[in-house]
């Protein structure tokens, strides 16, 4: 993906119903079970998007930011491809994020990379909390 600041979370928060309409049947050809996952094209602006390990509800990226999910997917576009009828949508569902270089996007079927930011959608695969291993006396 190209420099840029980008909103990262649930697309469908930020994208009109029209743009969403498009960028559906492209995530989910006829005959298709699967997510097309990755790099798509949506009425020229270029977003990245990746299925959730278990759907939809809030997930953190290795800063504790949290990203709220109603789609199953997590994704990024460019916060000026935005329609400025979406733009109110962009606080509280995701993060904005600065990207000063291009980047690469990537899911290894948990975790959802966007450049430097890392999102686990899987909640057996988060770094254990030493407080929730300590035995009571």
């Amino acid at each position: 993906m190209p420099a840029g600041k980008y909103y990262v979370g649930d697309l469908c928060y930020v994208m009109t119903d029209a743009e969403w309409d498009l960028l559906h049947p492209m995530l989910f050809p006829e005959r298709q079970r699967t997510m097309v996952e990755g790099e798509h094209f949506v009425n020229g602006k270029k977003i990245a998007i990746y299925g959730t390990a278990f759907g939809d509800g809030t997930y953190t990226d290795q800063h504790v930011h949290g990203y709220d999910v109603d789609s199953g997917s997590i994704g990024c576009i460019l916060v000026s491809d935005i329609d400025a009828s979406e733009q109110e949508n962009i606080v509280g569902s995701g993060n904005v994020h600065d990207f000063p270089s291009g980047f690469h996007t990537s899911s290894d079927g948990s975790c959802l990379t966007f450049g430097h930011i890392e999102i686990e959608t899987d909640e057996d695969e988060w770094p254990e909390d030493d407080e929730d291993e300590e035995e009571e006396d």
